[in-house]
């Protein structure tokens, strides 16, 4: 019997290894990355060991691609072309790709051939940072080439507007690309100074064809919004690449609470020119130590995931003069007591600050006071009690407790002392049952326990109890 040739057997071997490789490789980029299923590439463009879990792996017949996914391919291959930089922004195609949505996913699919971007929606939603994006009218002329209709929508840029002047000029804030019916919304995300992106509001003209979309259904537009800048990651979803927030269940969590107000620059203009702001060394320099601990004080709640709004005087300066109040003297904030944390005292102190009062308990009138080179941050803890919302006030010297009502409200994004920040979305009717109807007039003499409009008696701590209840440093 002859002899085996060793070499020759390890050679074919390893042709043979090398062949089926190869095969796997093709067979995977010819079909399966044509699957409907998300298929998130690294940026090296291969998958991941921890994206693994988002194949999908089953496979589809030859069935046609819906009307709607090929307007959307359509336009996708014109936003390729022209370099616009687009992600995902359709709330329920993303939530679609929700962890949750993945793992009940058959019971979520319309179509076989089309599982996230077919939504049963007659709309598809993208965003489109501009300030990466050059305004290209070819990118126009060739959606209108193939067959698009479009309605570009403008508005004023507030970026251009301050206390100074008013901006006149407009940009594009909204893109609706119709074919066959079908709609994409693309809503333009704009940089602010606050280190944000906004969104405008969606304000359609007199002569405006308000048939062209069912502009009721739109994700963006009805206000404007502020988000944080999410990290992008690109995917394959129905068989198209796109590109999709990383972390898709905050960037929704975002959306739903993206509602931002602007400044009232005219208003603001119009009270400074009846009440000039005070333009003196110390009021320029407290105005300067009020914004760093503002944002001193955004960083360390943001580190404990603990939302807040501007309160009291420092919102009322936001929304009366797009400023702060140079006799107010202290930093005014609001939380909602039921997102305490025992961990706010130490952070703050970390961060460089000095308690300086701590009156009350949770669960009845708790307020907090820090000091930061000589300027107080006040933290009030707020209450929902059925139809209304309050917080309290403690007189250290006596015990007397007050207590400061409001009507319910919700919360908004602002830009304030280039910060993105939360007021009372309904923001007159706070600060008017805080200081009357008269709010618009400057009062300098001001007393916490008789002036606020909406102070009331609310007992007395106990004597057994102040050293508990009312700790001053």
């Amino acid at each position: 019997m002859p002899r085996v040739n060793r070499t020759a057997v390890l050679s074919l071997l390893i042709v043979s290894s090398s062949a089926f490789l190869l095969f796997q490789l093709y067979y995977y980029r010819k079909y399966v990355s044509k699957l409907p299923g998300p298929h998130i590439l690294s940026q090296t463009g291969h998958l991941t060991a921890s994206d693994v879990q988002w194949k999908h792996q089953t496979f589809y017949s030859g069935a046609g691609i819906s009307s709607s996914l090929q307007t959307v391919k359509k336009f996708l291959a014109l936003a390729q072309r022209f370099g616009l930089p687009l992600f995902l922004a359709d709330t329920a195609a993303l939530t679609l790709l929700s962890h949750d949505a993945l793992r009940q996913r058959d019971r979520l699919v319309r179509e076989p051939h089309c599982s996230f971007l077919c939504t049963g929606r007659p709309i598809t939603s993208f965003a489109l940072h501009a300030n990466l994006w050059k305004y290209e009218p070819g990118f126009l002329l060739a959606a209108e080439q193939k067959g698009f209709e479009l309605m570009e929508l403008r508005g004023e840029d507030p970026r251009l507007a301050s206390l100074d002047t008013l901006s006149g000029q407009e940009i594009p804030l909204h893109f609706l690309f119709r074919l066959h019916g079908y709609i994409i919304h693309v809503v333009f995300l704009y940089e602010r100074s606050g280190n944000y992106l906004w969104s405008g509001a969606l304000r359609l003209r007199a002569d405006a064809d308000r048939s062209f979309a069912p502009f009721k259904l739109l994700d963006y537009g009805s206000h404007a919004g502020a988000y944080d800048r999410p990290e992008l990651v690109l995917t394959v979803l129905d068989g198209l690449d796109v590109r999709i927030p990383r972390n898709v269940s905050r960037f929704l969590s975002e959306q739903r609470r993206a509602r931002f107000l602007e400044c009232r620059y005219r208003d603001a203009r119009n009270f400074l020119q009846m009440y000039p702001d005070d333009v003196s060394p110390v009021a320029v320099e407290f105005r300067r130590k009020v914004k760093s601990l503002l944002h001193l004080a955004a960083r360390t709640l943001a580190a404990l995931n603990i939302p807040f709004w501007l309160s009291s005087g420092t919102c009322l300066g936001w929304f009366r003069q797009c400023s702060v109040i140079s006799y107010s003297r202290d930093v005014d904030i609001g939380i909602f007591i039921s997102d305490f944390s025992s961990d706010i005292i130490g952070a703050f102190r970390d961060a460089g600050l000095s308690l300086k009062h701590k009156f009350g308990k949770v669960e009845d009138s708790l307020e907090l006071s820090f000091l930061s080179d000589d300027v107080k941050l006040d933290v009030f803890f707020f209450y929902e009690d059925g139809d209304v919302v309050w917080n309290g006030g403690t007189q250290a010297k006596s015990g007397r407790k007050f207590k400061y009502v409001f009507p319910p409200f919700s919360l908004c994004w602002a830009e304030f002392l280039e910060l993105k920040v939360r007021v009372p979305c309904e923001t007159l009717d706070y600060v008017t049952a805080n200081y009357g109807v008269a709010w618009n007039v400057p009062v300098r003499s001001w007393d916490w326990k008789t002036s606020p409009s909406n102070v009331q008696e609310n007992g007395v701590w106990p004597p057994a109890e102040w050293a508990e209840l009312i700790q001053v440093y």
